[in-house]
């Protein structure tokens, strides 16, 4: 069958039309809630268990985990499924180490746990770094897999397509803050759960609903190596990495550590990591049947010829199936998802820019909150535009593959001094810059200087690092540098801190 992506057809314009309209209402509703900074950045603290659970799933099955691990799963067989057993095994460990001492400690950003008994400007400004490098690579990824979804289904230039969800994002968050976005991530993350189990029943109802039929198809037309691991990740110090950077990485991303200040306390944040993890599991658990019956029923080089990323498996899948209205739904849920991760990430990159830069450094904690929402609404259009262009720029890579590295530094800059600052009596300011500081950017450097970027995208012939993801080298550099530093430039306040710190966490006395 002839696919219609890359024509504009009027029900997937309808179905996205639907989709911005709804979503521009819940904005209206949420810019006449939102006037303090605490309205801004954390919803007011009003948000449920239930509720948070639902928009931190909505804010994490993203573009990659929808579209890049199908396309992934499609193309490369086995190992794309690496990425959807990755992602989920890091909740059960947010939970137990970071959801309550985030909740308790916290106020607005990551680094103010952090800041809770180390120096406030040094460990803000460094903590500053790591989260923008994280919310940056992760929104490319993001930002290119809606460029790709909207320039196929509308026929419009992937440059024009990018502009234009990047207007949109940009709508959402300057005007209704974090009671806009998480609505938006509920709605989407409703719609997302319903289009994916639609699209598995009818992919399996091509094999008589046996799952031994379908992986036999598989084997039949690829052969059993495509039901074996090597396709992606053939060295076993870059599986090990990227399992590393895929559990870890969870714990030490802004937009997602953000969301426990949006509820009342620790309890709730809890709840809210129980509900988010069983939504996450299922997702994870069906989206590799869409990616193995794309492979099948489509056939690789169909896959790859509409989209060399493969991130398009999904969408011709769903048109196979339900035909264009299908196709229509799936691309408009698609781009619901890319929105709401946007807009998650975007919002992080605001407060901290203005919450932890501008307000805590700059301003010494004095700025009124009027001035800190204005901050932070211009801080959300900077970081709005260079996210567009550094989308155009990688516009070729899979979108799964481009978040792995975002966990990478993730996991490398921002975890090992978030943990170690709620475990460790003896960590310092000058261990948690350290940290910081080595693990971000020798993430960074070493993704720039991969195979990935070095070779694929800025053309040249060999890279000179030899590995695909960093994570196991920068994460131990990190945690390296952070005892070194910490045993050279001991710090006794931090020190006699860590009571009173101890009984925050576990109690909760003094949470905000």
């Amino acid at each position: 069958m002839e696919s219609t992506l890359g024509q504009p057809n009027f029900i997937s314009v309808a179905f996205f039309l639907v989709f911005v309209l709804l979503t521009l209402g819940i904005t209206y509703w949420a810019a006449k809630k939102t006037k303090t900074s605490s309205e801004f950045y954390a919803a007011g603290r009003n948000i449920t268990g239930f509720q948070n659970g639902l928009a931190l799933s909505g804010d994490y099955m993203s573009a990659a985990s929808f579209l890049g691990i199908s396309g992934m799963v499609a193309l490369k067989g086995y190992d794309g499924i690496i990425y959807a057993v990755g992602w989920l095994v890091g909740w059960p460990a947010l939970m137990f180490l970071i959801a309550e001492p985030l909740r308790n400690l916290g106020k607005y950003t990551f680094a103010d746990v952090l800041a809770f008994r180390l120096r406030q400007k040094p460990i803000r400004i460094s903590a500053s770094i790591g989260g923008i490098l994280v919310t940056l690579t992760y929104s490319i990824a993001q930002i290119v897999g809606s460029g790709k979804l909207i320039n196929l289904m509308f026929g419009i230039s992937y440059e024009s397509a990018v502009v234009l969800v990047g207007g949109v994002m940009l709508l959402y968050v300057l005007f209704g803050g974090m009671i806009a976005t998480t609505w938006v991530q509920i709605v989407k993350a409703a719609l997302l759960l319903f289009g994916v189990t639609l699209l598995a029943l009818l992919a399996l109802a091509k094999f008589g609903f046996n799952l031994s039929d379908l992986y036999g198809a598989v084997e039949n037309t690829y052969g059993r190596s495509a039901l074996e691991p090597g396709g992606l990740v053939s060295n076993p110090l870059d599986a090990i990495s990227l399992g590393l950077a895929l559990m870890f990485g969870l714990l030490g991303l802004p937009h997602i550590l953000m969301r426990f200040y949006t509820v009342p306390d620790a309890k709730e944040a809890r709840k809210s990591v129980a509900y988010a993890t069983t939504f996450i599991g299922y997702f994870y658990i069906i989206i590799p049947i869409v990616g193995f019956a794309a492979a099948v029923l489509i056939g690789k080089d169909k896959i790859a010829s509409v989209d060399k990323g493969g991130n398009m498996a999904a969408a011709l899948l769903a048109e196979l199936l339900g035909g264009t209205p299908f196709l229509g739904f799936i691309a408009a849920v698609a781009f619901a998802t890319i929105l709401a991760v946007v807009a998650g990430l975007t919002l992080a990159a605001a407060s901290t820019i203005s919450h932890d830069l501008h307000f805590n450094v700059f301003r010494e904690g004095k700025a009124t909150e009027e001035e800190q929402v204005t901050v932070a609404r211009r801080a959300t259009v900077a970081f709005g535009i260079f996210g567009i262009l550094l989308g155009i720029l990688f516009k070729d890579q899979n979108v799964a593959f481009m978040v792995g590295l975002a966990f990478a530094i993730a996991a490398s800059g921002n975890f090992p001094a978030l943990f170690l600052s709620i475990l460790w009596r003896n960590f310092s300011t000058a261990g948690g810059v350290a940290s910081i500081l080595s693990g971000s950017l020798s993430a960074s450097l070493l993704i720039i200087l991969s195979p990935t970027v070095w070779v694929e995208v800025f053309g040249f012939s060999s890279p000179i690092f030899p590995y695909k993801n960093p994570a196991i080298f920068s994460m131990t550099l990190s945690f390296l540098t952070a005892f070194v530093f910490s045993k050279w430039f001991p710090e006794k306040k931090a020190q006699s801190a860590y009571e009173t710190e101890k009984v925050r966490v576990y109690l909760g006395v003094g949470a905000e």
